[in-house]
């Protein structure tokens, strides 16, 4: 998506279903000509994964969301892929965060181990 510039250098964007939009340049982020880098979505954090167990606003099912996996967004995208085929579910990666159609936070930590994280279950 490429916004149009208006005579004062501001964008006219009003709405954008992409949710991964540069806030330099207003463009979707794989084609940012800004300086900055959107390709890393680690966070300064403990370094410590964590899991939790989420059913809100899901009608009562239960997801595991993993937190705090200082990846990119590629090698995140590939540790989902591999963490839902060792499981057999569904998931997906949002903002950083992979979340599992799984409530067996046990099996989502033992594979995580082995991938060479320190992991905590987190929540109840």
């Amino acid at each position: 998506m490429k916004p149009r510039k208006d005579k004062t250098g501001g964008s006219n964007l009003v709405f954008s279903t992409d949710p991964r939009i540069c806030p330099g340049c207003l463009r979707a982020q794989p084609q940012c000509i800004c300086d900055r880098r959107h390709n890393t979505l680690a966070s300064d954090g403990d370094g410590i994964v964590r899991l939790h167990r989420e059913t809100k606003g899901r009608k009562g099912r239960s997801i595991t969301s993993i937190r705090g996996l200082t990846l990119n967004e590629p090698e995140l995208l590939q540790l989902a892929k591999q963490l839902k085929t060792a499981c057999g579910v569904g998931g997906n990666v949002k903002g950083g965060i992979v979340e599992l159609q799984t409530a067996d936070r046990e099996k989502v930590r033992d594979l995580i181990q082995r991938a060479g994280f320190k992991v905590k279950i987190a929540g109840g």
